[in-house]
């Protein structure tokens, strides 16, 4: 399917909405018929019609539609965060008794969804460096049904051979989930590689500004059917009509965003590589990545999420470094328009971060649309800080 048919009409039938060319927002929580019998037909496809909005909403069925064909698949869920998800998409797949093989390290709420949730109820977790697919062949049990994957990881950018993967989970009868975050569905086609299903944080660059947290799972339609039926409708984690009207907004302009983004990444690692404070590029898509050519295989580009490790002796002088930018902001996620670094250092204190699999000089940047040489400015004026 056409990129812009997708992004600017799949979905909006403008002659039901008098012809407004931007989509309403159905900002109702229930929603009425003329009779009993209309009533009755429509409830028994809640999936597919408005009748609470805990389950279908005519502006989120929008959304919807865009991000399944997005991603190339049959149908997707929308959420109110990434990590519901990834516990959705995880939960309608296991049982007491059952057993996940995981990557070694997810995003930090995933790996506490393992590694503290599911064992109330007697889920396990194997967790191995996802870097060698044999690693996932060697860890299944008779009783696993996921094979997880995050590629790449959004700190070190670790990446999995998606299709490996799935060939072994094909071969074992088990599911594999992947997040496509880092990608998004322009950079890496999960689908076309044989995923189940596909999570994202569309917090990220599918929504692209800052203002919505959000989540994404894309799949056939029987595996969102089964979802719809019973982690969505029974958790009630979803997106408010409004969140997703601001999400459509975001996505008409994705392919500008990441293609700005990327081309200043690269232009800026560019530049930064033989900076004697720059001790190593963290990028998929950079030539010093030990995965370089898988990254080139599976991956069309890489945004604009990197990491350095800086030749510093102390984690002040981390702090000290941050703090000197002038121009990126100190925050979390990615993925809108304004440059932000995350520092590892950053998590020492932190109830829910303290640890962390990554060195403490290690710093994350998130390359956002401001000019690049405005960036590589404030990103040299702040090395000139270390000693």
């Amino acid at each position: 399917m056409n990129l812009s048919h997708i992004l600017f009409e799949l979905g909006e039938d403008r002659e039901n909405y008098k012809n407004a060319v931007s989509p309403p927002v159905f900002q109702s929580s229930n929603f009425c018929f003329n009779s009993v019998e209309e009533m009755r037909s429509k409830l028994a496809e809640e999936m597919d019609y408005p009748f609470y909005t805990r389950g279908h909403n005519p502006t989120v069925a929008i959304l919807r539609k865009k991000l399944a064909a997005l991603e190339g698949t049959e149908d997707a869920l929308v959420f109110g965060s990434g990590s519901a998800a990834v516990a959705a998409a995880v939960l309608s797949q296991v049982k007491s008794g059952d057993h996940i093989v995981s990557v070694k390290n997810p995003y930090s709420w995933t790996n506490k969804l393992f590694n503290r949730y599911l064992k109330r109820f007697g889920v396990e977790t194997t967790f191995v460096d996802g870097t060698d697919a044999e690693n996932y062949r060697k860890a299944i049990r008779p009783e696993t049904k996921i094979l997880y994957l995050e590629s790449p990881n959004s700190f070190s950018f670790e990446l999995q051979d998606i299709e490996a993967v799935v060939k072994i989970a094909q071969t074992h009868n088990c599911v594999t989930i992947l997040d496509n975050s880092y990608s998004t569905p322009l950079h890496q086609n999960a689908s076309d590689m044989g995923v189940d299903i596909i999570v994202h944080s569309a917090t990220k660059y599918l929504n692209g500004h800052s203002d919505v947290v959000a989540g994404l799972l894309c799949c056939n339609r029987k595996i969102a059917e089964h979802i719809f039926e019973t982690e969505y409708m029974n958790t009630g984690g979803i997106l408010s009509p409004h969140d997703a009207w601001l999400m459509i907004r975001g996505l008409r302009t994705l392919p500008l965003r990441l293609k700005q983004s990327t081309a200043s990444t690269h232009w800026l690692l560019e530049q930064l590589e033989k900076h004697p404070k720059v001790e190593r590029i963290h990028y998929p898509l950079h030539p010093s990545h030990p995965q370089f050519k898988l990254a080139q295989k599976q991956m069309t580009g890489a945004g604009g999420l990197f990491s350095l490790t800086l030749k510093v002796h102390t984690p002040e002088e981390i702090d000290k470094f941050c703090n000197a930018l002038q121009h990126f902001l100190i925050a979390c996620s990615w993925g809108g328009h304004e440059s932000l670094v995350f520092p590892v250092a950053g998590l020492c204190d932190s109830a829910n971060y303290s640890t962390s699999p990554h060195p403490w000089n290690m710093v994350r940047f998130y390359i956002g649309l401001e000019e690049k040489e405005y960036l590589l400015h404030d990103i040299e004026q702040a090395l000139t800080q270390l000693k």
